[in-house]
C-alpha cells in the first residue's frame, strides 16, 4: 500500500489479486446476494482508491481493507436492503477428477448446508467468523476492523462455533 500511496500503479495490481477472492466472499456471504455483493466489491476497491493517500501504515493493510468492507455491509444493514433468504448462486466445489458424481453431489449439498448455517448467525457472530475464516485475521484484527474489543470477538466467535457445531452435527 505504501508503494501505491507514492504512484506505482503495479502495487494496486498487486493487492487486488492478493485481496480479491477473499473480500469478494466475505461480502457474499455478508449479503447472500452475488449481484449485490460485486457491487459492494466495487465499493470497497473504489474506496481504496479514494482513500489511499490518507491511509497510514497504523494497522496491516488488511484490517484496513476488511474494515472498509465491513463498513459497506453495515451501510446495506441499515438501509435493510440486504435479503435474508439463503446465498443466490452456488459457489463451485473444487473435486479431483476421480471421485465419482455421487461424491460430488454429497459434497455440494454439504457445502451448501454449511453457507446456510453460516447465512443463519447472529450478524455479529457471522462477521467474526467471516473475517476469521475469510479473512485470516486474528481476534486483534477483527476487533479493529468491527470496532470491539479482543474479548468480545473472541466471545462471537465461540458462539458461531458452537452453533454451526450444533446446526451440522450430522456433517461434521
Amino acid at each position: 500500500m505504501q508503494r501505491y500511496q507514492r504512484g506505482d500503479a503495479a502495487a494496486f495490481e498487486t493487492l487486488y489479486r492478493r485481496h480479491r477472492d477473499p473480500v469478494f466472499r466475505y461480502l457474499l456471504r455478508g449479503c447472500s446476494n452475488r449481484e449485490r455483493a460485486s457491487e459492494l466489491f466495487q465499493e470497497v476497491w473504489m474506496s481504496v482508491v479514494k482513500s489511499a493517500a490518507a491511509w497510514e501504515p497504523r494497522a496491516k493493510f488488511t484490517t484496513w481493507l476488511y474494515r472498509l468492507a465491513h463498513n459497506r455491509l453495515i451501510d446495506e444493514y441499515r438501509l435493510a436492503r440486504l435479503p435474508t433468504d439463503p446465498i443466490d448462486d452456488e459457489l463451485p466445489v473444487a473435486a479431483p477428477e476421480h471421485e465419482q458424481p455421487e461424491a460430488a453431489v454429497s459434497g455440494a449439498q454439504r457445502l451448501r448446508r454449511v453457507l446456510v448455517a453460516v447465512q443463519g448467525l447472529p450478524i455479529e457472530q457471522r462477521e467474526a467468523f467471516l473475517l476469521k475464516e475469510e479473512g485470516g485475521m486474528s481476534l486483534e484484527e477483527i476487533g479493529t476492523a468491527t470496532g470491539v474489543g479482543r474479548e468480545t470477538v473472541k466471545s462471537r466467535l465461540r458462539y458461531a462455533l458452537a452453533k454451526l457445531r450444533q446446526e451440522l452435527s450430522d456433517v461434521l
